[in-house]
Parts: C-alpha cells; sequence; structure tokens
C-alpha cells in the first residue's frame, strides 16, 4: 500500500508534465504550445506518451520541500501560538503583581497613615498635658508669690503694730518685768489677770512672728550674697577677655595652703576653671577647677589632683575649700563645711615657686600671654569670699567660714577678699 501522500504527489507530478492519462507532453511542445496561445494560434493536439520515471524524483522532491515548507510554517505558527500563549501568562502576571503592588503601597500608606495619627494623636495629648501641668505650675507659682506677698505685708503691719504698742514709751526690759512683777503685786485684781493673759498672748504672737520670719528669710536668701558679704564679682557670660586679676599680699614661696571660695556657678562644662596660679616657667602651677559637677584641685599639672564628684549644683551658692600640704603630699575638698575628699601623695615634697600671678575665672595660656586665653574653661556665675592661707586650716575653721550667716571678715593672710587687689577684666564686674 502505497501512503496517501505518495499517490497525491504522483498524481500531481503526472498532471503537471500533462500525462495525466498516461501521456506526456515535451517540453518543448508545451513550450510552443503557450507561446501559440499567448499568440492567438491554435495548436495541435499532443502527442499522449506515458510519464517517464526520471522525471518524478525532481517532482518528489519539489513536494518534499513544499511539504517541509508547509511543517516549517505549522511549526512557526504553533511556537507563534505558544510565544504568545506565554505572553497572556505574563500579562496576567504582570496584571496581578500590579494590583499586588498597589495593594501593598496602598497597605504601607495605610499603615504609615496610622502610625502617623497615633504619633500626633500622642503628641497632642503629651502638648495637652504639658500644657496643663505648666498652667498648674504657673498658676501655683503665682498663689505662692501673692500669698509671700502678702505675708510680707502682714508681717511688716504686725511688726510695725509691736514696735508702737511695746517699744513706744518703755523699753523692751521694762515691759518684760512689768510682765513678771504686777500679777504678784495685784493678785486680786480682775484687771492685773487680764493684762497678764494679754501678755501671754502677746509673747505668744511674738514667737509666732519670729517663726515666720526666719522661715521667710531662708525664702528669700538667695537673693543676698552668702556670709555677710557685700559684694561679689559677676562672670556674665563665658568669653576669653572676662576674667579677674588678683595681686597676692605678700610673695610667697609655698609647702602648704588653703584657698576658700563662695562661688555660683551659671553653667560648668568639663573644664571650667575658679582659681589658677602660676609662674612664667609653669603657668598652670595650681588651680581649682569644675567639671560639670565635680570640683578638682591639681597641683604642679593635672596628673597630681584629688576629686570630688557630684557635689556641685548649677545656680546655688557654695562654699568650696582646697588644702594641700607637700610633706605627705596630702589634699583634701571641701564642700559647704564638709569634707568630700581626701588623697596623699599629690605632688609629695613639692614647693610652689612665688613672684607667680593669680587669676579668678579663667587660667593663663601655657604661652604666658592674656591674648592666647581659652574661652571653653572661662567661669560664668558669681563669686565672693575669696581668700587663701599659707597654711593648711583645722576642720573647725572651715566649717565656721562655710556658714552662709557668718561674717565675711575672715580673711586669708595671702589673699584677704576686700583687702587684695582683684581687678576684673573684660565684662567682669562687682555687683552688691
Amino acid at each position: 500500500m502505497y501512503a496517501p501522500q505518495a499517490v497525491l504527489a504522483l498524481c500531481l507530478s503526472c498532471f503537471l508534465s500533462g500525462n495525466v492519462f498516461g501521456y506526456e507532453y515535451g517540453e518543448d511542445y508545451l513550450d510552443s504550445y503557450f507561446n501559440a496561445i499567448a499568440n492567438g494560434e491554435r495548436q495541435p493536439r499532443p502527442t499522449r506518451t506515458p510519464c517517464q520515471s526520471q522525471d518524478l524524483t525532481r517532482w518528489d522532491k519539489l513536494f518534499i520541500m513544499t511539504e517541509d515548507s508547509q511543517m516549517k510554517e505549522n511549526a512557526l505558527l504553533q511556537h507563534s501560538e505558544d510565544m504568545i500563549g506565554e505572553m497572556n501568562v505574563i500579562r496576567k502576571e504582570l496584571k496581578y503583581i500590579s494590583n499586588n503592588n498597589k495593594a501593598c503601597v496602598q497597605s504601607i500608606e495605610n499603615s504609615c497613615k496610622c502610625v502617623s495619627d497615633q504619633m500626633n494623636l500622642k503628641l497632642d495629648r503629651a502638648m495637652k498635658q504639658l500644657k496643663e501641668a505648666t498652667d498648674k505650675y504657673q498658676a501655683q507659682n503665682n498663689d505662692k508669690l501673692k500669698q509671700l506677698i502678702q505675708f510680707g505685708r502682714t508681717l511688716v503691719a504686725r511688726l510695725t503694730k509691736l514696735e508702737s504698742s511695746f517699744l513706744q514709751g518703755a523699753g523692751l526690759g521694762q515691759v518684760v518685768t512689768k510682765v513678771a512683777t504686777y500679777p504678784k503685786e495685784q493678785d486680786s485684781s480682775a484687771d492685773g489677770g487680764k493684762l497678764e493673759k494679754a501678755l501671754v498672748a502677746t509673747a505668744a504672737d511674738l514667737q509666732t512672728v519670729n517663726t515666720q520670719l526666719a522661715f521667710f528669710q531662708r525664702a528669700t536668701s538667695h537673693r543676698y550674697l552668702p556670709s555677710g558679704c557685700e559684694m561679689a564679682i559677676l562672670f556674665p557670660m563665658r568669653s576669653k577677655h572676662i576674667f579677674a586679676e588678683v595681686t597676692p599680699s605678700m610673695s610667697f614661696s609655698l609647702q602648704s595652703l588653703t584657698i576658700c571660695l563662695w562661688v555660683k556657678v551659671t553653667q560648668a562644662l568639663d573644664r571650667t576653671v575658679l582659681f589658677s596660679y602660676g609662674t612664667r616657667k609653669k603657668p598652670q602651677e595650681l588651680q581649682l577647677l569644675l567639671a560639670r559637677r565635680s570640683l578638682m584641685l591639681t597641683v604642679g599639672g593635672e596628673t597630681h589632683r584629688v576629686e570630688a564628684q557630684g557635689i556641685v549644683t548649677d545656680g546655688q551658692w557654695g562654699h568650696m575649700c582646697a588644702t594641700w600640704s607637700s610633706k605627705q603630699g596630702l589634699a583634701s575638698l571641701w564642700m559647704n563645711g564638709e569634707k568630700v575628699a581626701c588623697v596623699p601623695g599629690v605632688a609629695e615634697g613639692r614647693v610652689l615657686p612665688g613672684d607667680g600671678f593669680v587669676l579668678l575665672g579663667q587660667e593663663r595660656s601655657r604661652s604666658g600671654s592674656f591674648k592666647d586665653l581659652d574661652s571653653s574653661v572661662a567661669f560664668t556665675g558669681k563669686m565672693t569670699g575669696v581668700n587663701m592661707w599659707s597654711r593648711v586650716l583645722e576642720a573647725e575653721r572651715i566649717r565656721e567660714y562655710a556658714n552662709p550667716d557668718g561674717s565675711c571678715d575672715n580673711l586669708g593672710n595671702l589673699i584677704g577678699w576686700g583687702v587684695s587687689e582683684i581687678i576684673p577684666h573684660g565684662g567682669a564686674q562687682y555687683i552688691n
């Protein structure tokens, strides 16, 4: 049996060669025949000869090529359809991803919006609470201020009344004598009993006024200079041009010393100079420093020092003292009459040379020039009661000098407050 494709190819080849019915048309005859048709001439009927086998191979190749071309075309069409299908799948996936991205972006935007709304809500609540607390605190301060003002007026009125009642025309001692003797002389008199009760009530009132006066004095003590001093040096800002230069009362070569001063610091940085002594060869021979909330004393450089941490409070008066002895190198620091640090071996055996210079609120540069001062170590605040002794003071003396209600007359023999020459420079100035 022959394949249908082979039979079809054979018949088609015979048809094209003019041998469908067993006759063959030669190529020359076909050419002349078709030319005659083109010229309008009628040609004689060709002679029919059997289909020759040598022409079948050529037409078979032609049909095979046609078949291959058809197969390739079909394959190309199938490949195109596959590509179109893949493109549709990719398009769907891209569409899905785009939709998911939109949903993701929308979700992120919603989340961010939610977080932002929550943060704004919390911020609004915090601001509202802060405003309420501020208003409440302001109202309390206003009430306390009004009470304090009213209390001061009442106190002045009561003191004036008491003064006019008991001190006009008679001494206070006579009044006390009458209080003690009058009831014994007139025990049977009703007026005497009333007078005694009135005097006892007056004495109680005086005691109450005395208590209230002490409270008022403590409440307003921060407005006044401590230890009875009448003036202080104000260092208004941190500047290399603002300091005070001290001329000691005598030249000295020290093996022991004590430095005391009252300080109200506005703000202390990592290194803030209170008291600095030096010479031309060593401008920073001895220094009393602040480091934030710490107090330090250095002798012969910062490698030899004693430090007390966490004892300084900004905006409050504090009495600070430093002692040092070269015999054992024993150095100590005092704050408000209490020893807060004590270290042996600090510059042991060292002698501080004389003919130096003392600065308050600043240190002289290592070049020895006032033009090269450093504003980062400058002191800001107030300073009073600056004294220096050529010996180590006893603990009782230091506690006595630390009394804020004490006297400002305790002067050092090397530097005495109000006696030694202290010259402010730049914006530093004396205040009452």
